[in-house]
């Protein structure tokens, strides 16, 4: 089945203005009467204007072209941009619909290895984005971007939560389960139950407040780098970068941080699929401030993805090896720096019948991890990660 039958052409109002020379639009074949192949794409841009899963309605539908209006009239940054524009996706029946068809959408893409990019909609679309890996028989971590986390721990029924509210609780509780790492970035402690954490915590699952978010973005490299899949809501951007959510706060990471996010999680080899949602034109400003912002976030992801190094060979001389011996067990831990990029990774051994049936597991880390274990101490990403093979 062709997936031209989901979507619907992108408004011609919408990319008007983007037909100067050397704009991003130029470089993009976008859905106005042929529907784009999709099959050589290197990203494929996908509008979504689902929001029964908010308690705000309407303003969603226009988020992906607001949004779209900005990014066609930047500059082409560098790469090949192999870019496709999908179109706007139809809405099912029932959200549960909509969920299934942007499953098939991303299943699709990704399996043509082409790197989906969601615009647009609920945050709880979120949960048809992580269905899409579902057929593809390995385990994989998800980052989210929120403000919020959105597993509400309360007596209220789920008829009375609205799924962009708990949907992270169908994404923890999807059987069968192949959810190997979950980490939640920039959470403010004062707009979430303390004990929700903790219950990340239990998973062996990581968790940042905004405040560790804010001592370093550069820190958060390899969180990004871990991740297969990235669900950005932009509560997590502060109200005066990003005003148009329904919940927008006065706090949060920068629109700046955020570009650096989104540069971090493109340039990632790992990464196969990126959604940004809650977007809301009607609680934008007069000058679209959010769509810009979101522009440019989409922009450096495309760029990040463009200047992907490929460096998976560890045993290459693209590496520099460390086996920095601890006194205790484990008795070493293998480190391996990137003499390129100058990344990090260490070496985890796995259990006996773990369920990614291999002896060890490789995994994104940082300077400050090397420098503990040359201390004689034992990282705490080292333990966490073993802890989840288990």
């Amino acid at each position: 089945m062709s997936l031209s039958l989901f979507f619907r052409p992108v408004d011609p109002t919408v990319y008007e203005w983007g037909s100067h020379r050397n704009t991003v639009f130029k470089s993009v074949e976008v859905f106005t009467q042929e529907f784009p192949n999709y099959a050589e794409a290197d990203i494929a841009l996908i509008g979504l204007g689902e929001h029964r899963g908010s308690e705000f309605d309407e303003g969603m539908e226009q988020a992906a072209d607001a949004v779209r209006k900005a990014f066609y009239q930047l500059k082409k940054g560098s790469g090949a941009y192999k870019i496709v524009d999908l179109g706007n996706l139809v809405n099912g029946h029932s959200l549960e619909e909509t969920y299934g068809r942007v499953r098939e959408v991303c299943e699709t893409l990704i399996n043509y290895k082409t790197f989906p990019v969601l615009i647009g909609g609920s945050h709880d679309l979120d949960y048809g984005q992580y269905q899409a890996y579902e057929t593809l028989e390995k385990l994989i971590g998800v980052l989210c971007v929120d403000a919020f986390i959105d597993i509400e721990r309360t007596q209220m029924t789920e008829q009375t939560l609205r799924p962009n509210q708990h949907h992270l609780h169908q994404i923890l509780m999807h059987d069968p389960n192949y959810l190997l790492n979950y980490s939640h970035m920039g959470y403010q402690s004062y707009l979430v139950d303390d004990d929700v954490p903790a219950l990340l915590d239990k998973f062996y699952f990581d968790s940042y407040r905004l405040g560790l978010v804010n001592q370093g973005i550069a820190t958060m490299e390899p969180v990004l780098r871990g991740a297969d899949m990235l669900s950005f809501d932009i509560s997590a951007i502060k109200l005066a970068d990003a005003p148009g959510h329904a919940r927008a706060q006065p706090f949060g990471i920068t629109g700046q941080e955020a570009c650096q996010l989104c540069w971090y999680a493109g340039h990632s080899e790992r990464l196969t699929s990126a959604g940004f949602y809650e977007y809301n034109p009607d609680f934008d400003d007069e000058r679209q401030t959010t769509a810009a912002v979101l522009a440019v976030m989409i922009w450096y992801l495309i760029e990040g993805y463009y200047h992907r190094t490929y460096e998976e060979d560890f045993e290459s001389n693209d590496f520099i090896k460390y086996l920095v011996p601890l006194a205790d067990v484990p008795e070493h831990i293998t480190f391996y720096k990137a003499k390129k990029s100058e990344k990090w990774w260490m070496e985890v051994p796995t259990p006996p019948n773990n369920r990614l049936n291999e002896r060890k597991s490789i995994v994104p880390c940082d300077q400050s991890d090397y420098e503990m274990a040359t201390k004689g101490e034992i990282p705490d990403r080292w333990i966490q990660t073993q802890a989840k093979y288990s």
